[in-house]
């Protein structure tokens, strides 16, 4: 590699030249919010044991997150067993004490006790762990997602379920999310995150009204949501700063989707506007196009806006992959930014020729820093100086067994490579790596198909 006789940033013109100056929270106010075993797990297809939930806090404890959703203990024993886990791992020292526990509740009693009753169980604290008790934020969900819970909670008549106006259902969410929170307060709780789902398709002085009013009941922390991931970069300029403007005091959690692959850059931009607290999960796992990924979010903030997060290990990031991966059966994409299998690789003649001489020509970020690392691969593109460099990277190895480093090597290997390649081709086997692929996704959950199968056999049974 050349060394540069000129500072690299008089060379090109950085990120930093264009984004110097934007505003953002101080980085020591930033809290990562890793949803990965809650939200992440709801990925179809996607189980974790208490076990593997057990070792993915671990690692995300040793990365530096701030908080982790650990998922619904209310909802099945297994959710159970790895709080308990969890909440043994801080005792043991093996999950920092300062991670904070997120548990999931719907805005009912039931959700609220089954999960102090688990805590108890343990010997636990209503203290040990943050509760999110949530419920639904826009008109939408309001009256056609919850609209007969509402009814019921209010006394009215099933029938009148389509003929009350949307008025009913906010004012009625309000006292339910209300009540839920005092609930959980009069039970010990001391920390509670709230919101509603959809937010980013509500009224957002509905939202302010119900956030007031869930601070009012003992709530502590307010979460704003891209439930579905429809929101534009402007959409999060009209909300956010709304939302920040009204409480002015407290932190913002933001949640955002993927669904036009602007879930990381969109919490990026609320960082921006004050929110404080984004949500991610490892690998950008999560339901339909995923959740904002950890991998660009923390980038992005670092590489573009130059705000690095105190503690975080960057050099985490491909190790939390590949153990996702492993653990949920998903593979990330080849081409996925920073942590992909093949970003730091590079395989053209032209590319590797730059490489050679100096990595900047044609890579931003260094690989090791994000625990990742630069690879040459050969083939019909390649070039002379690839092959060069690698050979004199093995010298050693190569002269202790009598071989010398020739511009004619140099030939005879790239010509080789170019020949083996262009075979491999003739033979690939790519379609059969691609049936296998969909075949894995398939078999990773319960089908349509599997549940007629197992209605056949269960309601023979029962005649």
């Amino acid at each position: 590699m050349v060394d540069l006789r000129e500072p690299l940033d008089s060379l090109i013109a950085p990120p930093s030249r264009f984004t110097a100056g934007t505003a953002f929270p101080r980085a020591k106010e930033i809290r990562l919010y890793d949803t990965t075993l809650r939200d992440g797990e709801q990925t179809p297809g996607v189980a974790f044991t208490p076990e593997q939930k057990y070792e993915l806090a671990g690692m995300l404890s040793d990365a530096g997150v701030h908080i982790i959703d650990m998922g619904f203990p209310s909802a099945a024993p297994s959710e159970r067993r790895a709080l308990e886990l969890i909440l043994a791992g801080k005792k043991k020292g093996r999950i920092r004490p300062d991670l904070e526990i997120i548990v999931m509740c719907r805005s009912n009693a039931r959700d609220i006790d089954v999960t102090l009753d688990t805590l108890a169980r343990m010997g636990a604290k209503p203290s040990d762990c943050t509760f999110f008790i949530f419920t639904s934020g826009s008109d939408l969900h309001l009256k056609y997602k919850i609209g007969k819970t509402l009814l019921g909670l209010e006394g009215r008549r099933p029938e009148e379920w389509l003929d009350l106006p949307v008025s009913f259902y906010r004012e009625a969410n309000i006292k339910m999310a209300c009540a839920a929170i005092a609930h959980a307060r009069s039970r010990g709780v001391t920390e509670i995150e709230f919101g509603g789902e959809d937010g980013s398709r509500a009224d957002v002085s509905y939202l302010i009204e119900l956030a007031d009013a869930c601070y009012q009941a003992g709530g502590t922390r307010y979460s704003f949501p891209d439930t579905v991931g429809f929101f534009a970069p402007e959409g999060v300029d009209y909300y956010i700063p709304k939302l920040v403007a009204a409480f002015p005091d407290k932190p913002l959690v933001v949640h955002f989707h993927n669904d036009f692959g602007l879930g990381a850059y969109n919490t990026v931009r609320a960082l921006h506007h004050g929110a404080t607290v984004p949500t991610c999960t490892v690998n950008g796992l999560g339901e339909r196009a995923g959740n904002a990924p950890l991998h660009t979010t923390v980038m992005i903030l670092k590489e573009l806006y130059g705000i690095t997060i105190p503690g975080f290990r960057y050099d985490m990031l491909w190790s939390l992959r590949r153990r996702v991966e492993e653990y949920s059966g998903l593979p990330v994409g080849a081409s996925e930014p920073v942590i992909g299998h093949n970003v730091f690789s590079h395989e053209t003649g032209i590319h590797t020729a730059g490489m050679t001489i100096h990595p900047a020509i044609y890579q931003v970020i260094e690989p090791e820093t994000v625990g990742g690392h630069l690879r040459f691969l050969f083939g019909k593109h390649s070039g002379a100086m690839a092959i060069e460099a690698v050979l004199q990277r093995h010298r050693d190895e190569l002269a202790a067994q009598s071989v010398e480093i020739t511009p004619q090597l140099v030939k005879l290997l790239l010509d080789l490579v170019k020949e083996v390649r262009e075979k491999k081709a003739l033979v690939s086997q790519h379609l059969d790596g691609v049936r296998n692929y969909y075949a894995h996704l398939e078999r990773l959950g319960l089908t349509e198909e599997d549940l007629i199968a197992y209605a056949l056999v269960l309601g023979r049974r029962q005649d």
